[in-house]
């Protein structure tokens, strides 16, 4: 108990951590443009963020040098919920537990406040400064966020979440929906720390194969609680795909790869540990 508490702390820590940096980033004029992209990242859980300082810290990284690539990787995906909940996409009227940012503020100024949101993350990464002797780090981290976020990552997913037939559109293409919308970057962001960090090439593919299981884990346990006790959505939904238990299963087994995958690590991965376990269905959820 005490170490589970120790960790809660420490992941606390970070999670304030963060918040605090982003509330400096977005700061700005005009102020009214600021207000809605603070609104738009406001009460997330930094699920992605905490992924990556968890993984960079594990593996040696200093917090100072991480942190910018952790608040762009928050950047990027409160941009993609923003531009997600629009009328044109998923149509959603809440989000985090408050009125979508285009409820709250009008579309235009949600469609801005994304761009913005997804610019800003660049500028972020693109200005944090790095020793040159290691920038080779910097340039590797900056591409994995990159494509996780572009064309062959969110963008496909988010583009076949809109395309692919409603309902149960067969398990090939849910799973690269996922991977690609949701899990590329969760991956991103665990990979990106572990680079970071200077992790040699055997610490990179444990930490890629960890960041891999969390992503599909992350979109099955929110498709079923999704789902709940009603017939499944339209859309694309794990339950649709694989039945209820068969999602549960599908969950289970995803956290057990995460699991084993963090074996590889000869560095304590207790906070790794406990995100993924996280994401099992009786879990708090970073509560």
């Amino acid at each position: 108990m005490t170490d589970t508490m120790d960790i809660r702390d420490k992941l606390t820590a970070k999670r304030a951590a963060v918040d605090a940096e982003l509330a400096r980033i977005l700061t700005g004029e005009p102020a009214g443009m600021y207000e809605v992209m603070r609104y738009a990242v406001g009460g997330g859980k930094r699920f992605r963020p905490l992924l990556l300082l968890a993984v960079g810290e594990a593996l040696g990284a200093q917090r100072s040098l991480i942190l910018p690539y952790a608040c762009a990787v928050e950047l990027i995906h409160s941009y993609s919920l923003v531009h997600d909940d629009l009328p044109a996409m998923d149509n959603d009227d809440v989000r985090r537990g408050k009125p979508s940012c285009h409820k709250a503020f009008g579309e235009g100024r949600a469609l801005l406040a994304g761009d913005g949101l997804l610019t800003l993350a660049f500028e972020v990464l693109s200005r944090t400064p790095f020793d040159p002797a290691l920038c080779s780090r910097k340039e590797r981290a900056c591409r994995e966020i990159a494509s996780a976020a572009g064309a062959e990552g969110m963008i496909k997913g988010q583009w076949l979440d809109i395309t692919l037939a409603p309902g149960n559109p067969g398990e090939e293409a849910f799973l690269d929906l996922i991977r690609r919308k949701t899990g590329a970057l969760i991956r991103a962001s665990a990979v990106a720390g572990a680079v970071l960090a200077g992790a040699p090439e055997a610490a990179l593919r444990a930490v890629d194969d960890f960041g891999e299981s969390v992503g599909l884990a992350f979109q099955v346990r929110d498709d079923i609680l999704d789902a709940g006790p009603s017939p499944p959505p339209t859309e694309p939904n794990a339950v649709a795909v694989f039945g209820r238990d068969g999602a549960r299963s599908r969950l289970d087994t995803a956290v057990d790869s995460a699991l084993r995958a963090l074996e590889a690590l000869p560095v304590d991965t207790g906070e790794l540990r406990y995100l993924a376990g996280t994401l099992r269905l009786e879990s708090g959820f970073l509560s």
